[in-house]
């Protein structure tokens, strides 16, 4: 046993052992005649001296008894019970046949855009990965009934909005429709009400509908239409489910959620027809209790009635039994079409393993509390073992209390699982040399090869995070080099918040999944230093954030740090009750696998994700400071997003003369275009990118651009676009489409494809799904970029139409003077340059070229403004039937830009075809 003292009180008492000392010594010298004179005096304070060393001694050790007391006692010990005996546990299944007429997604109908309970259930939706749609009806009109004085009617005028399309043939598009405002469906216009009610019988689709808090108190009124009176704006506690419900799925019956329910505007319902049964019941709160009567606040409406299923809330999704509940309604109603699976799979990181101050790491009672916590949690989960990061540099750093902790933590290595942090655990990004890394690396690997550590498990992660994301390419190759590492984790992809939107990626063959957080961090070492405290960290706990994220997420795999197991061992008591929470109130199966195993899952259910979409870390405060020292001023302003064959190669050109404006450099691949967005180059990361601008230095200002014409009908290059250059403007050259499929043909014949080379033009455009792939994909490039206004509406998903700017190719050949002056203008270069002394037409190339120092004009290369035969009269008909359908859209879309131009050839062609 030690006891703990101050350095004051050990100064004290160190002075008082060697006074006794010398009283001890002078004692035993009383026998010298020369001390007789002395003797009964100094056997007197040698006395006294003892008499107070026994009585500060006993002092002392009351006071470590009380200290060793409280610790005990505010050290927090799981109590969570379940109340389920284990032969009631079941998992329903909602799946019949009718939900193979229905299209798994939810259409959600909010009064107003700012509605909060629309926001909180299009977020679980996204949470939970479910496809959803937004129908923002507009505000209410309220009026006054004659029949009830007493009661506001909430009557939606959406004459102006219809429903959407319900269905699509013969398939309904909707499993399930929500409003958060359950009069916006009650008092819906009698039109759409009858088409929304329709189909709903026709499709088998459900309703679900939340109480809107109002104001005004309802007592025994009827719900219009239905056989139901309710009562509104009460207080509410003690919550239970029924257990006979067949709607319930994920949520296990069987307890109660004692205490006041959130808010003070609950509605409660009374039924007047057998169709109705009760979901949940509470009990309203009430000055004095003579009687107790349970009162139901969600309801299920079987469908008796009127041939609909409705599930009725009395209340929104503050109270976390209804985030549940939502779920389990929608797999019910959508008859199993909308359920998300039941089986979970938990990793507990323990980060820091011998990293830490001095009284913050482990001791011997700790590792022992750590294996037998674990082993409870394994009769929840079988196969538990926690996950331990270690950086071997800081092994027996601490008292001889904790170095005696490291020693049975290596004892019992073979009871954990193992993971690799950097040796010094510094942060990886501050590094630009991989030869540094590597090393690092290695003296890891050889203090865990020492002491009987694993190093096979594929898994590591980065201290802080450090260069997982934003990606530090050569942590990747050192990762990959020394420990073959397959798979990490990070909380900040895309962002560190909101946690429900975090997401996996590959890259470099290594999957990064997303980590989540629990509420503890290295500093959270007792239960008062917790944010709230124990409160606080119970509501979390208990159906709040913690509890949520299991649920919600299938793979989780939490972040811990080695602090929050020693001191008040919040990680094994925040654990160990959130696990028995979710078994008391779910039909949750909790699972574990190994790092790589959850990788392999992770990426066979969310495959989409594999493909990463880099971010602006410049634009995220955390990103930046991980980002850091990389340069924030060496991405473009402006893209030349295409189309192919338009005039992007002169534009890049004509921009370049500018002082101020530069270009990226060349790609010795593919010229003058980098296509990073467009291509397998997007997957070589951001610096890859980056490489190809210069880096500003002495205040210096450049307006940098990049020109890729594979850009423009790219699927994924808005999104890609978006997500790194938000702000950055689009410039795109718009010919006619028919002039310009006839100049990518002449261009692969040019460069010598045998399609093209066998082919005429005519048999090329004209080919149909059954002529050979590469006929079919020469005729695909000759067509399908020509498509204006379908690509121009995918970039306008992704930027603002004021961030687009629209090019008349015609203009651009015959009058580039002018394009370059309105360009600049859109743009904001300034100084603005006049291309009047910077452009001259060339009669023998047809086409504006650079004029040089020298006076002599400077034009692109042969294969710019060759010539080549006339078209066939018989393929231009079938390309203006062709292309009219798209040149009309695109005309509808221009009018709806009021700001964009009219390119000349677009009326000339429309005016054509409407001719013959």
């Amino acid at each position: 046993m030690y006891i703990r003292m101050s350095k004051f009180n050990q100064k004290w008492l160190s002075k008082l052992l060697g006074f006794f000392h010398q009283c001890w010594c002078a004692h035993m010298q009383q026998q010298q005649q020369w001390l007789a004179s002395l003797k009964w005096i100094t056997v007197k304070r040698c006395m006294a001296a003892l008499l107070v060393f026994s009585i500060i001694s006993i002092i002392f050790y009351m006071h470590y008894l009380v200290q060793l007391s409280f610790q005990n006692k505010s050290r927090p010990e799981p109590f969570i019970q379940c109340h389920v005996p284990s032969s009631m546990m079941g998992t329903p299944d909602h799946r019949s046949a009718a939900r193979l007429r229905i299209d798994p997604k939810v259409l959600v109908v909010i009064e107003t855009p700012d509605s909060r309970l629309g926001r909180e259930i299009a977020e679980l939706l996204v949470y939970n990965r479910i496809k959803s749609e937004i129908l923002v009806i507009g505000a209410p009109v309220i009026h006054k009934t004659p029949e009830n004085v007493n009661q506001s009617a909430h009557k939606i005028d959406m004459s102006g909005k219809p429903l959407p399309v319900l269905t699509n043939l013969d398939r309904g598009k909707y499993s399930v429709v929500v409003f958060d405002n359950l009069n916006s469906y009650v008092y819906m216009d009698k039109w759409n009400r009858g088409l929304l009610d329709k189909y709903c019988r026709d499709y088998g689709v459900g309703i679900v509908g939340f109480n809107y808090p109002n104001e005004e108190t309802l007592v025994g009124a009827q719900l219009s239409g239905f056989p139901l009176f309710v009562h509104t704006n009460l207080r509410l506690k003690d919550a239970i489910l029924n257990a006979a419900s067949p709607v319930l799925r994920v949520l296990r019956p069987g307890n109660t959620v004692w205490g006041a329910l959130p808010g003070e505007n609950w509605m409660v319902f009374t039924p007047n027809h057998t169709t109705y049964e009760p979901l949940v019941w509470a009990t309203q709160i009430m000055e004095h209790e003579d009687s107790i009567r349970r009162l139901p606040v969600v309801l299920h409406d079987t469908g008796s009635f009127d041939g609909i299923q409705r599930v009725l809330f009395g209340s929104g999704l503050t109270f976390w039994l209804h985030r549940l509940l939502l779920l389990d309604a929608l797999s019910y109603l959508s008859h199993g079409q909308i359920s998300i699976s039941l089986q979970r799979y938990i990793l507990i990181d323990i980060d820091d393993i011998f990293v830490g101050e001095r009284g913050t790491r482990l001791k011997k009672d700790d590792v022992e509390a750590l294996l037998e916590t674990q082993e409870r949690i394994q009769r929840i989960i079988p196969g538990f073992r926690f996950n331990l990061g270690f950086s071997g540099k800081y092994f027996h750093h601490g008292t001889q209390e904790e170095n005696m902790g490291d020693d049975i933590l290596l004892q019992n290595v073979g009871s954990f699982t193992w993971f690799c942090h950097m040796w010094s655990h510094q942060q990886p990004h501050l590094y630009d040399n991989v030869t540094y890394l590597e090393t690092e690396m290695g003296l890891n690997h050889a203090f865990a090869e020492e002491h009987g550590i694993p190093v096979d498990s594929g898994y590591s992660i980065s201290p802080h995070h450090s260069g997982v994301y934003p990606v530090h390419e050569i942590l990747y190759e050192a990762w990959k080099n020394v420990w073959n590492v397959k798979v990490t984790a990070t909380e900040e992809y895309p962002h560190l918040r909101p946690a429900r939107l975090r997401k996996g990626f590959i890259h470099r063959n290594v999957m990064v999944l997303p980590r989540q957080t629990c509420g503890l961090f290295t500093h959270t070492i007792t239960i008062e230093r917790y944010p709230g405290g124990r409160e606080k960290l119970d509501e979390s706990i208990q159906g709040g954030e913690l509890f949520q994220t299991v649920v919600f997420n299938p793979i989780n795999i939490f972040m811990t740090h080695m602090s929050n197991y020693g001191n008040d061992r919040l990680g094994l008591y925040t654990f160990e009750s959130v696990l028995r929470f979710v078994q008391c109130w779910t039909n949750l199966r909790l699972l574990t696998a190994s790092p790589v195993q959850l990788g392999e899952k992770y990426f066979k259910m969310y495959p989409d994700e594999g493909n990463p979409l880099w971010g602006n870390p410049c634009y995220d405060a955390r990103h930046l400071k991980i980002w850091f020292p990389k340069p924030c001023d060496q991405l473009p302003h402006f893209l030349i997003i295409g189309p192919q064959k338009t005039g992007t190669t002169a534009l890049y050109t004509f921009l370049s003369i500018h002082p101020n404006i530069t270009s990226n450099y060349p790609n010795a691949d593919t010229f003058e275009e980098i296509q990073f967005f467009s291509g397998n180059n997007y997957y070589r990361g951001l610096e890859w990118y980056m490489s190809f601008f210069p880096s500003l230095h002495n205040g210096t200002f450049q307006y940098l651009f990049e020109k890729s014409a594979t850009y423009f009908e790219g699927e994924l290059v808005p999104r890609r676009a978006r997500a790194l250059l938000p702000h950055a403007k689009l410039v795109t050259i718009l010919t006619s489409p028919t002039n310009r499929a006839y100049s990518w043909y002449q261009h692969a014949r040019a460069h010598g494809n045998q399609m093209a080379l066998d082919y005429s033009f005519h048999q090329v455009v004209t080919a149909n799904d059954t002529a050979p792939k590469p006929l079919r994909e020469l005729r695909n490039r000759c067509l399908h970029p020509g498509k204006y206004s379908q690509h121009l509406e995918r970039w306008l998903l992704y930027f603002p139409a004021q961030q687009i700017y629209v090019i008349d190719g015609d203009q651009l050949k015959s009058n580039p003077v002018k394009t370059m002056v309105d360009l600049q203008h859109f743009l904001n270069i300034t100084p603005s340059l006049n291309y009047s002394s910077q452009l001259r037409f060339n009669p023998k190339k047809g086409f504006f070229c650079q004029v040089m120092e020298t006076n002599q004009t400077k034009c692109l290369g042969r294969s710019k403004g060759r010539k080549y035969s006339a078209m066939e009269e018989r393929t231009l008909k079938f390309l203006q039937r062709y292309y009219l359908s798209h040149n009309t859209a695109l005309m509808k879309l221009l009018k709806r830009i009021t700001f964009w131009s009219f390119p000349s050839w677009l009326r000339e062609e429309l005016a054509e075809s409407a001719s013959t």
